[in-house]
């Protein structure tokens, strides 16, 4: 499996979560993965941790509004 520079976990994780939820944060995640965007960019534009961002990829926690909607707008611009 090509996982880029995000662990097959994540990877899959994020597979798994996808295929259940259309959770903001499970998009932002596959957004993060096809286009190899470092997590590290991704907490310094939202302004959180490495942890959330992980917890909102894989399903296990969910965005406030506030990041929600910071969310919506990358993926429609399309870049961090």
């Amino acid at each position: 499996m090509d996982c880029r520079g995000y662990s097959n976990r994540i990877v899959e994780a994020n597979a798994i979560a996808a295929g259940k939820s259309d959770s903001p944060g499970i998009l932002l995640g596959k957004y993060m993965i096809s286009r190899d965007i470092p997590v590290a960019e991704v907490t310094d534009y939202f302004g959180v941790s490495r942890m959330t961002i992980y917890k909102w990829m894989v399903g296990t926690s969910t965005p406030r509004k506030k990041y929600i909607e910071k969310i919506e707008k990358l993926l429609h611009i399309g870049g961090v």
